[in-house]
């Protein structure tokens, strides 16, 4: 046994009323520089849809992820010598169609255009060539568009299921689904890179990009099934999230957590041993991947597991923090959680609670009688709204009973917390009827619904003695404007230097595309001064 520490996230899909809030700090904080104009870590998708980029879901186009051939595993786009032979190739990978061209507006027009009969207009122009161009396409061009024909016809999860589903528009269904890196225990954008820029820290799992390391061979892009690896055209670097691991070293939640409004992140270390991640990994079954993934989860609890834990150099502090991780609670001990596309063999470290609040509507119009009664809501499982066949081909690898049974587990919560909040008397059976106690089902309800900032959030501190290290490391794996080294938490930041400036104007952005300095802010023309 070789226990390794992992920070993990886990979000409630139940909770996301999809504002893109995550998205809009994320993009500030991280993503606000030249050459990151259509980057977004954290993205907030509609399912069905196509995604981001799009049709990000389809391995057979994008080649991204691992496979099993003659019992091994392998990269899906081949491995290195196919990869040395192709190296001065174009990888595959989505172009900026499959992302979207991002735009701004020439807003001197309406400031500084003379009086006349017609009201000017501030055309868009695009962020990339800047010329002049016509809006097609967004990263959250189907926002609250799922169930549309024109969409759902290119979602790659829906050609798998189509004939289950029903897409009338009275019957048609959607929810959101944030992503950011997966920060896998089996990375394949890292095992893709032929420089070896990408790694995964030991210390708590973050998957990094070293940027004095990196080349720009841009296969970390085709490795990467989630698509959450991107190329900045104007450093020749690949940038991805780093999930905020200057916070995280001080104990702060990502921004994306932070800030979220609808409080549906809980962040937490998990332990896991190393040494079954391959044969975890190496499943031939898709549908086995989810139980493999969660065997390799080590109980923070047991005796044997601690003492391994510390022989390996985890501290004990931290031990104390995979104890009372939210993330361990849904994974393994509520088993809530599901990861997103077990199926691509990366094994990922971001795992999701399905959606269930449709159910009661749909109840409410088929039922006379108590649309919440656990007897009612179970037998509605089956004609939910949002179809458990396609969350399952999302989070289980088609696994449809893994679904129903988290399914019925957070039915029988709401069910079992219904009659409490109403004065009644609690039913030991709705909750027995799911395999889970009263205890269980209290404490579950109560992080789920009524968590306290440090219950949903439970990091650990960097310690001391690793500061000088991760001093270092912050430095090589720096978000870069120019070629490394500056600021992770933006160009120039903390450094005294130019004050970074937010695009306002097409003026501004013309300059910012051709220049080498950030400029000061007199230097602008147009918008606002800071």
């Amino acid at each position: 046994m070789r226990v390794m520490a992992q920070m993990a996230m886990v979000m409630n899909l139940d909770k996301c009323i999809g504002c893109h809030t995550c998205s809009v700090t994320c993009k500030q904080a991280w993503t606000n520089r030249t050459g990151t104009e259509y980057v977004w870590w954290n993205n907030v998708e509609t399912r069905p849809g196509q995604g981001y980029p799009r049709t990000y879901e389809d391995q057979e186009r994008w080649q991204g992820g691992w496979v099993v051939k003659n019992g091994k595993l392998t990269l899906r786009a081949g491995g290195r010598l196919k990869k040395l032979l192709q190296i001065f190739a174009n990888p595959v990978m989505p172009s900026m169609d499959d992302y979207y061209e991002p735009w701004t507006y020439d807003y001197d027009t309406l400031i500084s255009a003379p009086l006349g009969e017609h009201t000017p207009v501030a055309r868009p122009y695009s962020l990339i060539s800047g010329k002049p161009m016509n809006i097609k396409w967004s990263a959250n061009w189907d926002d609250n568009l799922g169930g549309s024909p024109t969409l759902t016809r290119e979602d790659p999860i829906l050609r798998k299921i189509n004939e289950d589903v029903k897409l009338e528009f009275e019957k048609t269904f959607m929810f959101y689904l944030p992503r950011i890196c997966e920060h896998c225990l089996n990375p394949s954008c890292a095992a893709s890179c032929p420089s070896g820029a990408i790694y995964k820290r030991s210390e708590d799992g973050i998957v990094l990009v070293d940027q004095d390391a990196c080349r720009g061979w841009r296969q970390c892009i085709t490795g990467c099934p989630y698509k959450k690896v991107y190329f900045n055209h104007r450093t020749g670097k690949a940038e991805k999230c780093t999930f905020c691991f200057p916070r995280i070293e001080v104990g702060i939640p990502t921004v994306c957590s932070e800030t979220c409004v609808g409080r549906l992140r809980y962040i937490g270390l998990v332990l896991y041993d190393a040494d079954k991640v391959l044969a975890a990994a190496s499943q031939t079954n898709d549908r086995d991947l989810y139980q493999a993934q969660r065997d390799c989860f080590l109980d923070p609890s047991d005796p044997d597991v601690q003492r391994a834990a510390i022989a390996a150099g985890v501290p004990e502090d931290w031990l104390e923090a995979a104890q009372r991780s939210p993330v361990w609670a849904l994974i393994n001990k509520y088993e809530v959680a599901l990861p997103l596309h077990p199926e691509y063999r990366t094994m990922p470290m971001v795992w999701y609670i399905p959606p269930l609040s449709p159910i009661v509507d749909q109840v409410t119009r088929t039922s006379a009688g108590d649309a919440e009664a656990h007897e009612v809501l179970f037998a509605a499982i089956d004609s939910l709204r949002i179809p458990t066949s396609y969350l399952a081909e999302l989070f289980t690898a088609g696994d449809v009973p893994v679904v129903e049974a988290v399914l019925k587990k957070l039915a029988a919560m709401r069910s079992y917390m219904r009659d409490i909040n109403l004065g009644r008397d609690p039913r030991a059976e709705i909750v027995e009827s799911v395999g889970m106690s009263e205890e269980d089902v209290y404490d579950m309800y109560r992080l789920l619904a009524l968590a306290k900032y440090d219950e949903r959030y439970v990091i650990p501190t960097a310690h001391v003695e690793d500061a000088h290290r991760l001093e270092e490391l912050a430095t090589d794996c720096a978000v870069s404007a120019y070629g490394g080294g500056d600021s992770p938490f933006g160009q120039d930041s903390g450094r005294g230097g130019p004050v970074p400036v937010a695009i306002q104007t097409f003026a501004e952005t013309k300059r910012r595309q051709t220049a080498d300095s950030m400029g000061e802010p007199a230097q602008r023309k147009g918008g606002l001064t800071q």
